[in-house]
């Protein structure tokens, strides 16, 4: 049996820059993903959005990530030329019965070290964003959007230029302990064995099945996650704004808010569905409710502006009416499993967060 030093299962963003923090901390490193390209999954189906790290529990992982990765993002992506902007973004008070939760989110931003939010009333919101229909707004210069295929192949690079391998079509099929850590098996047209000192579980939807099939993983600490749908609609005219426009977050969600792309084309969404399949249709028929979210701050919006444009799923830990979502990082002094490190529940701020995930996983596998 081959041995390596360390595997990661999932070729999406985080397991991307995991990946890429082993290689360049000298670790004998191969990445295995069960499609035949990387970032087919969450990375490739959301919003494209650097947080800032506003709207986390103070104290969380995802504050604490969220913070330091958006400094770490926002430098990686100057360093290695991808695509980004630091368009800021305006969370929006339609009345003033919502003033109290951008205070709220006012607090938990500066509790998580997010130190230039400004909080504007009506006007000044609108000395911004002229079509804007806002009572008060919160401003987050900070957040901004970014290339996340240019990000993931970037740190695939990273990554293959220390050293690390990519095996593409190779699912994960199951591992057990071995002398020295771990044998990991996997399928496809080509399976193999390897036994490995270190196995990240960085599957994304699938983590939670994945970890299933690890002999000696207590059951018990397997999460149960709960599938969280978010239809995006495209606007077929050019928007009005300059800046991410979000509304006051939602059960699931942060709401259905605009975000711009790189050249300027608006989206809008993602809204909450909670399903128990993975279905990446975007049904017409939403288009309805998600007109009356952004009539709310941009009432000129017409029907035939929007057109079904992708859908993304989110992982959620727990799901609807379970309290804060947080990430879930378990090394083996939490599951006993030597060589083990499983992550789940990742899902936003996940793509801003990547970078200081991996070094958090490092963290973990050290001891």
């Amino acid at each position: 049996m081959d041995q390596v030093e360390a595997i990661v299962i999932g070729a999406g963003v985080v397991g991307l820059a995991i990946a890429r923090a082993l290689a360049r901390a000298g670790r004998e490193v191969v990445l295995i993903e069960a499609a035949g390209a990387i970032g087919t999954g969450i990375s490739a189906r959301n919003s494209e959005v650097i947080h800032a790290g506003i709207y986390y529990e103070p104290g969380s992982l995802k504050a604490d990530l969220c913070v330091k990765g958006r400094d770490a993002l926002y430098a990686f992506c100057a360093s290695h030329g991808i695509g980004h902007s630091r368009l800021g973004k305006l969370i929006v008070a339609a009345s003033a019965d919502e003033v109290a939760y951008l205070e709220k989110l006012a607090a938990h931003g500066a509790a998580n070290g997010v130190g230039d939010l400004v909080m504007l009333d009506g006007a000044g919101a609108r000395a911004l964003e002229p079509s804007l229909k806002v009572h008060a707004a919160l401003f987050s210069p900070s957040t901004g959007i970014v290339d996340s295929h240019g990000l993931m192949l970037a740190l695939h690079g990273d990554m293959a230029a220390a050293g690390g391998l990519l095996a593409l079509g190779a699912p994960f099929a199951g591992a057990e302990p071995a002398a020295g850590g771990l044998k990991v098996r996997t399928g496809g047209d080509a399976p193999l064995t390897l036994g490995c000192r270190l196995l990240v579980n960085a599957a994304g939807l699938d983590a939670p099945d994945l970890a299933r099939r690890i002999a000696g993983m207590p059951a018990q600490l397997v999460p149960e996650q709960t599938l969280a749908k978010g239809n995006y609609f495209i606007c077929g005219r050019k928007v009005p704004f300059s800046r991410l426009i979000y509304p006051v977050p939602e059960p699931g969600g942060l709401g259905t808010h605009l975000t711009l792309d790189l050249g300027g084309q608006g989206r809008f969404g993602p809204d909450v569905e909670w399903v128990t399949r993975r279905d990446y249709g975007v049904d017409p028929a939403r288009k309805a409710a998600m007109l009356g979210s952004i009539r709310r701050y941009w009432p000129d919006v017409r029907e035939e502006d929007l057109a079904p444009g992708y859908a993304g799923i989110r992982p959620k830990i727990p799901g609807p009416g379970g309290g804060p979502q947080d990430f879930v990082i378990q090394g083996p002094a939490i599951h006993g499993v030597a060589g083990l490190v499983n992550l789940f529940g990742i899902e936003s701020p996940g793509l801003t967060s990547c970078l200081a995930i991996a070094d958090k996983v490092l963290e973990v596998a050290e001891g």
